[in-house]
This record gives structure tokens, sequence and C-alpha cells, in this order.
């Protein structure tokens, strides 16, 4: 039976909040917002937080200085995920992924259609591994970031869940880095 395991001790992670949006500012941000509450709920350090604009380059760019840091675990995006125009945030961050992480994508949707239906269709939500970081795209509205956190990050960033979690394999990510040819 999944859940937690008392035995283990929690294992805080860095985790950086980036809000796309050309919109938003910090005083409205209402999913970043809820995001950082939850992720300083859950006794993780809030490692880095911005809001930037729909634009490729801008977002690529945070991710990418995000995921260099050695003291950021995890980059989670909230905004930008939708089929409009100025919705670019997949097509940002998604080229920065050494591994996708489909299932994010998969049981995000399941959770989302028990809330919204069909209408989840119209996100993006994506996720995956870059330098040795989770990533996790998110939609931009609270609900979703809700939904993401509460369904499945809150288990997967907390070492004590099991039968398992990503940061018992945060030290693995990036073994191929230091594999020797035979």
């Amino acid at each position: 039976m999944p859940g937690i395991d008392d035995t283990r001790e929690f294992i805080p992670l860095g985790i950086a909040v980036l809000t796309v949006s050309d919109s938003r500012t910090p005083e409205d941000d209402k999913s970043g917002n809820t995001l950082v509450a939850r992720i300083e709920a859950a006794g993780h350090t809030l490692a880095n937080r911005a809001i930037c604009p729909d634009n490729i380059d801008d977002i690529r760019g945070k991710v990418s200085g995000w995921i260099a840091d050695e003291a950021i675990d995890v980059v989670i995006t909230t905004g930008g995920t939708g089929f409009t125009g100025r919705d670019v945030t997949p097509e940002a961050v998604e080229p920065l992924f050494e591994k996708p992480m489909d299932g994010f994508s998969a049981i995000f949707h399941r959770i989302s259609y028990e809330k919204i239906g069909t209408s989840t269709v119209q996100s993006r939500a994506t996720g995956g591994v870059a330098n040795a970081t989770y990533i996790f795209v998110l939609p931009g509205s609270p609900g979703a970031c809700k939904d993401a956190w509460d369904g499945i990050l809150v288990n997967q960033l907390d070492y004590r869940y099991m039968p398992c979690n990503f940061v018992e394999i945060l030290p693995r990510l990036n073994e191929h880095l230091r594999r020797t040819k035979r």
C-alpha cells in the first residue's frame, strides 16, 4: 500500500517556481503563491522564484539557469501550457529535457479530468529531467497547481513516500555523466 514511511527521515529539496505570464505581478500571482505555500508547508526550501513573460527565450533562459544551480533540485513552472499563440512554455522547456516524464502528464490529466472533465485536454502539462533536476510544467490556474502538487508532487518529492519516490533516485539522475566507456 503506498504511503508515508515514518521510519524514514524527510529530506527537504530546493525548489524554484517560475510563473510564466505577460500580466502577473508578485502581488497578484495566485498560482505562484499557491505553489510556494505548498512547497513551504511540505518542508521544502523555496530556492528561487520569478515571473517572466510568455517568451521562449526568456523562459528557457530562466529554467536553464536554474537547472545549472546546484541548490535547485526541482523547477516548477506555472502558465503558458494552453493553445493560444502566447502559450509557449512546453516549447521553451521540453528541448531541455534529457528524459521526458510521460507519466506525469498522464496522471496530471487523470486527476484534472476528475475535477474539470474534458477541459483537461486544453493543458499541455509536462515533466522531465534535465541536468539532474526535475522540471514540471503546470497550467497557470491555482486549481491546476493544487491538483499537481496535492495529487502527485507532494508525495513524489517526499523521501518517506513508498514504494518509491523522486527523492531517492535524485543522486542517480546524472549517472550518465560519470560513466566511462568500456
